[in-house]
């Protein structure tokens, strides 16, 4: 019998964290089990402040429920390496015994998952909801907040495109997800944006700037380049410093790859008068959760409490078909994330 649960947001902060502890708060009080929040994550657990109240929170209604459409996470977040340490792991333990916490419902992606597992191989019940704008769990259709990530993308890129229209000028859109391209892809087919660069395939600075020309030979002077933040991991060598300053750009020996300058390569390369960059960076994160970000999390906040009702842990939440399901948080971080190379290929040959 679960007498009492705990909830932490672990990781990057994701567009609907807050409404799945909102709904874990009123599906925790139907079942009459009290909720502890734990802040900043697994550093809660480790009772880093001389504060309790800023580790640890008992959660009510009162408390969590004007909180669903506010963007960021009520109960904070951040990383925390020491708990890769199995000693710094028992004193969590320690913790959710001392606060008599007999369950935790963990909101994050693939590392929290990871946290998740060594505390329930120390006996801890955990279920895990992913909680990540990158959509980087391939166990599931969707993540919490990539939606809301997505939009927010769609709707600066549209902006762009107008200005971009209306000063003959291409532009370079630099979208977030980290080792994942899902944003720019979603993104650069909602927007018709006519080049995507993702980290999951391999480019050229001179392939891009080819596909680049092309578009400007058919008259489109004003052509959208969308690319993910990891992208420059999969960059073929390319001598910038040299390139850059041979065209009488100032630039330092050594400095890394950007978007700002990636976007004075293509203008140089291509002969434009200019081409423009643009970053969206945490507005990505620091949105309102959409409707479907929001609808997801109420149904993965209930289940996951009903889960641990019903004794059922060592669980992580997704999406298959459109439907809610859980499995094992063992298979679930086995599986292989498959990249849509043929939508990324039709994006980028039209």
């Amino acid at each position: 019998m679960m007498r009492k649960i705990g909830v932490l947001t672990s990781g990057g902060d994701a567009p609907g964290m807050n409404a799945a502890v909102m709904a874990i708060a009123r599906s925790a009080s139907l079942y009459g089990m009290p909720l502890i929040g734990i802040k900043r994550g697994y550093n809660g657990l480790l009772r880093r402040s001389t504060n309790i109240r800023d580790d640890l929170l008992e959660l009510n209604l009162d408390t969590v429920l004007d909180i669903a459409d506010q963007p960021g996470t009520y109960l904070r977040t951040a990383r925390c390496d020491e708990f890769l340490d199995p000693a710094y792991r028992d004193i969590a333990v320690k913790t959710l015994e001392a606060m008599e916490i007999d369950g935790l419902v963990v909101i994050g992606g693939d590392g929290s998952f990871h946290g998740a597992q060594e505390l329930c191989r120390l006996g801890v019940p955990c279920i895990g909801i992913p909680g990540t704008i990158d959509n980087d769990l391939a166990y599931t259709e969707m993540t919490l907040g990539f939606d809301t990530a997505v939009n927010v993308c769609v709707d600066a890129v549209r902006s762009i495109r107008a200005t971009s229209r209306s000063h003959d000028r291409p532009a370079v859109v630099e979208v977030m997800g980290r080792h994942c391209g899902d944003i720019a892809l979603s993104t650069a087919v909602s927007t018709g944006s006519e080049i995507v660069v993702v980290p999951e395939v391999t480019w050229s600075v001179e392939e891009i700037a080819a596909k680049l020309n092309k578009q400007l030979a058919k008259g489109n002077t004003r052509a959208t380049i969308v690319m993910a933040e990891g992208c420059w991991e999969s960059m073929a060598p390319f001598d910038m410093y040299g390139f850059l300053t041979s065209h009488g750009k100032e630039c330092y020996q050594g400095e890394p790859m950007s978007a700002t300058r990636f976007a004075s390569v293509m203008k140089r390369m291509c002969g434009m008068v200019e081409a423009r960059a643009t970053v969206i960076g945490y507005t990505q994160r620091g949105a309102e959760p959409t409707a479907r970000d929001s609808e997801f999390a109420f149904e993965a906040g209930n289940l996951a409490v009903k889960l641990l009702r019903d004794g059922i842990s060592n669980q992580v939440i997704g999406m298959e078909g459109n439907k809610i399901m859980y499995m094992p948080i063992d298979e679930a971080l086995s599986f292989k994330r498959p990249f849509r190379r043929e939508l990324f290929d039709l994006v980028n040959s039209l």
